[in-house]
């Protein structure tokens, strides 16, 4: 799973238009587990969110009570109807009782990507 090692170039892209969010989940403690099981449920549907362009789904390695998102939307619009998307008005409440604190979100506007394509063909298992 360690990525290749031949030197490409990456794939550059220019994210003007788009919208980002940072997402900081902070579970009670132990409820890491559970929280990343809703979650990665969640993950599963994005095909439901065609505008939902990346999402990625991170743990904190200093804290076990910390998860990450980040997010990036095709444009604003696209982050309403991700707000409005029904696979998360189930994620919600089901994270409510897994969280010691409200999510702190901070909005972005994303500018610029650089992508090692190698990364889309590691083997991983889910």
């Amino acid at each position: 799973m360690g990525g290749n090692t031949n030197a490409t170039p990456p794939v550059q892209v220019l994210l003007a238009g788009r919208a980002a969010v940072l997402v900081r989940l902070t579970c009670k403690s132990g409820m890491r587990p559970a929280l990343l099981e809703v979650l990665n449920k969640y993950v599963d549907r994005l095909d439901e969110e065609p505008g939902t362009e990346f999402y990625t789904l991170s743990i904190d390695p200093d804290s076990d009570n910390l998860v990450w998102l980040y997010q990036v939307y095709a444009n604003d619009e696209a982050q309403v109807e991700h707000q409005q998307a029904p696979a998360l008005a189930e994620l919600l409440p089901a994270m409510q009782d897994l969280l010691n604190e409200p999510p702190a979100i901070l909005r972005m506007s994303p500018l610029r990507m650089s992508l090692q394509e190698t990364i889309l063909s590691d083997n991983f298992e889910l």
